[in-house]
């Protein structure tokens, strides 16, 4: 990928001029990187700074006429330049928040989007529906990659035990380090290989995934952030986007019994067949749950 300035042409180098207050290294961060065509340029000029001198965000706003620490120089500007590249921002620092959790992350996973919580959402509504909020329940979480899903569910109900599985052992090991660092690893089981071929034989409740949804045709047209950094075995599901969901329902039939829940994040446009997908591998009740901007995002499908 061509390094380009948006507006005036090549990319330059990012360089902080001293003496200059942390307002001012966050003034001129922010313009580098929406001259480089970041999105809300200020806002991660704030984080990184911020991961720069090590500091929570009441002490930066407290001190943001202090003088900028030259040792903190070649971080800084190391990072912004980073991000003008379109690097994400959860990349640099190694930090991604999911469901007020905080999880490292990688080049080897998906960043933990925020409409992914509506998913985890919905699962521990329809699971304390049909078993309370105590039951012990049998659920697998296939494609975790950071591990996020897993860990929220094993966060949320302690009776719980989550089958963690995904296809790369490098986002296996992340997801593994973050159920330590957030204290629920005793209650996620690692499983590699291909979707649910792991799971054969294995009694569930429920069956959650967040697979790779994105159209080969598509990639072209997504944000360098996204295209060009985070794992594309993770990211797009065959010519329509739908062949990981196709395969995953095939392959029910290897489980003992199905769960009584399968729940699935999925691209725009994408629901209706999916839901029919679901329909028809035997799950008489379905669910859409719309994510925030009113995308249908969630295909749920239950049996009671």
């Amino acid at each position: 990928m061509s390094e380009r300035n948006l507006i005036d042409g090549p990319l330059q180098p990012f360089s902080l001029i001293p003496p200059l207050t942390i307002r001012e290294a966050w003034v001129q961060a922010s313009s580098y990187l929406s001259a480089s065509g970041v999105e809300d340029a200020g806002h991660h000029a704030e984080l990184l700074l911020r991961h720069a001198l090590t500091w929570e965000r009441v002490t930066y706003l407290m001190r943001m006429q202090d003088e900028f620490p030259a040792a903190s120089h070649e971080s800084y500007r190391e990072m912004i330049q980073r991000r003008g590249r379109g690097e994400p921002t959860q990349y640099i620092i190694g930090e991604a928040y999911f469901y007020g959790l905080s999880f490292r992350v990688t080049p080897d996973v998906l960043i933990p989007r925020p409409e992914t919580e509506l998913l985890v959402e919905a699962v521990l509504e329809e699971a304390e529906r049909l078993w309370g909020r105590t039951a012990s329940i049998r659920a697998a979480d296939v494609g975790t990659g950071s591990g996020a899903i897993a860990c929220a569910l094993a966060s949320e109900r302690s009776s719980w035990h989550v089958r963690a599985v995904d296809i790369s052992a490098a986002a296996l090991r992340v997801a593994r380090s973050n159920a330590q660092q957030l204290g629920v690893v005793e209650r996620l089981e690692w499983l590699e290989g291909d979707l649910l071929l792991p799971l054969e034989g294995i009694e569930l409740d429920v069956l959650v995934s967040n697979p790779p949804y994105i159209p080969d045709e598509d990639r072209a047209g997504l944000m360098r952030e996204v295209r060009d950094y985070e794992p594309h075995t993770a990211l797009f599901g065959g010519e329509d986007g739908l062949e990981p969901y196709r395969r995953m329902m095939a392959m029910l039939p290897r489980l003992a019994s199905l769960p009584r829940i399968v729940a699935f994040e999925l691209g725009r446009g994408q629901a209706q067949d999916v839901a029919a997908l679901v329909r028809e591998a035997g799950y008489p009740h379905i669910r859409i749950v719309n994510d925030l901007a009113g995308i249908e995002r969630h295909v749920l499908g239950i049996l009671d």
